[in-house]
């Protein structure tokens, strides 16, 4: 098969709150679209400094490299960028793989959106990396679109799932940061 449309979203991918198509003025806009899903960035995030120049290393990431922010905006200094959670709880089904890419809103202002792809049954909420390309500080709203994410469905369900294989990322708590198990910066399971 291929891409999902709406109503195959709506039937087969667990999305909590799910919100049908919403567009509002002054509103940067989210839920179901003919082909995706628009989730909406949390209030929480995690903003990259370099205050205590500490190296980044994805084996034992410096949770001191990144400052705190909660509210209903966060500037993201310039050429910087910052970790978010979507407001959205996703189940993604055993025959589908979810892709997340950038909406053209913040692309068009140089604000680069990465999600790595969402695995076959994974769940909880989407850790969102957004990147300010700009030399200006830049503004993300909260509970508003951020990033619209595809559903693929495979042609037939694959043979290990993220859920099978204990996925570091399954089910995390809160703005998780990067680790790898059972190194010195990271869990181990």
């Amino acid at each position: 098969m291929g891409v999902l449309p709406d109503w195959m979203i709506e039937r087969d991918v667990t999305i909590q709150p799910k919100a049908l198509a919403q567009v509002q003025a002054g509103v940067i806009s989210y839920g179901i679209t003919s082909y995706g899903y628009d989730v909406r960035v949390d209030r929480r995030f995690k903003v990259f400094t370099n205050a205590r120049c500490t190296l980044v290393d994805p084996k034992n990431f410096d949770p001191l490299s990144f400052v705190d922010i909660e509210g209903d905006f966060c500037l993201i200094p310039p050429n910087s960028f910052a970790l978010a959670e979507t407001i959205e709880y996703l189940e993604i089904p055993r025959d589908v793989i979810g892709v997340c890419v950038g909406k053209s809103t913040y692309a068009r202002c140089g604000i680069i959106v990465n999600v790595t792809p969402l695995e076959p049954e994974w769940r909880g909420r989407v850790t969102i990396e957004i990147s300010n390309t700009t030399p200006l500080p830049a503004k993300i709203y909260a509970g508003e679109g951020i990033a619209q994410i595809l559903f693929f469905k495979g042609v037939e369900p694959c043979r290990t799932s993220y859920a099978d294989k204990a996925g570091k990322y399954q089910d995390q708590k809160g703005l998780q940061l990067p680790f790898v198990v059972g190194s010195d910066g990271g869990p181990s399971q």
